[in-house]
């Protein structure tokens, strides 16, 4: 499933990403087991774009995510969003490595803002740019 007809180039990095993902969201109302095996499933079939955010479950969904990707981290293109409410330079930062921990990650492949709120979208993009989320990738980095 992850051939050039099924993966799109992404952003910047034109990372081959599937266009077909796996959402989480409502994921831990499932038996956590059941859930985890549903997901290593999709990723077996090429299904390696897995969406999340800190609010599904208050970080329930991450932390089934994080035993579904365990030992196949580099297979996955993770994406998860921090919410409005949270999205100030520090909230994004500290939602950001609570996220990563949640995950047993070191990197997010995408972080984003879950929908727009209160703070000025100037500030969240450069926190978002220098959130833990784009160590990896300093192109996206803020000046």
């Amino acid at each position: 499933m992850t051939d050039e007809s099924t993966t799109r180039p992404f952003g910047p990095t034109r990372r081959r990403v599937a266009t077909i993902g796996q959402g989480s969201w409502k994921i831990e109302e499932s038996a956590s087991d059941s859930a985890v095996e549903c997901l290593r499933r999709g990723l077996d079939l090429g299904l390696t774009h897995i969406d999340t955010a800190e609010m599904y479950g208050s970080g329930a969904a991450e932390s089934i995510i994080a035993k579904a990707i365990s030992g196949r981290r580099d297979e996955v293109f993770l994406v998860s969003k921090v919410l409005p409410t949270n999205a100030s330079t520090r909230g994004t930062l500290a939602a950001c490595e609570k996220s990563l921990a949640r995950l047993r990650t070191d990197r997010l492949d995408c972080y984003l803002l879950h929908w727009r709120g209160e703070f000025p979208l100037e500030e969240n993009d450069c926190s978002l740019r220098h959130s833990g989320a784009r160590r990896q990738d300093p192109v996206l980095g803020c000046e």
